[in-house]
């Protein structure tokens, strides 16, 4: 028998259980976690925050165009984003999961919406 790793309680069970429960398991696990958690949590927060923005606009055949700073007055933020991709005619796009945009001329966006 062994002593659970959160509280120190005697542990009754199987030879391999690391916790008495499982308020304990969530709890040495939230501990541990806490740092990346508030990091991840955070640009998640920003991720969701930027999706939301490019979701609401009016996709016409999975198109839409808008400007840089109808987007930064809606919060949106460019340095977030899921990746990156260059297609072979050279058009270099930012994705948050299935929408894309890049930037063109004098300001404009161009978002394009990807059906999964």
């Amino acid at each position: 028998m062994g002593v659970c790793m959160e509280c120190g309680e005697k542990i009754i069970g199987r030879a391999d259980k690391k916790f008495c429960n499982d308020g304990c398991r969530n709890a040495y696990n939230n501990k541990h976690n806490k740092d990346s958690s508030n990091i991840m949590r955070n640009i998640n927060n920003r991720l969701r925050k930027n999706f939301r923005i490019l979701s609401e606009l009016n996709f016409t055949e999975g198109k839409s165009k808008t400007t840089q700073d109808k987007l930064a007055a809606e919060g949106f933020d460019f340095d977030y984003f899921t990746h990156h991709k260059t297609y072979k005619n050279g058009a270099d796009y930012r994705f948050i999961y299935n929408i894309g945009y890049k930037f063109l001329d004098e300001g404009w966006i161009l978002v394009v919406k990807k059906d999964s």
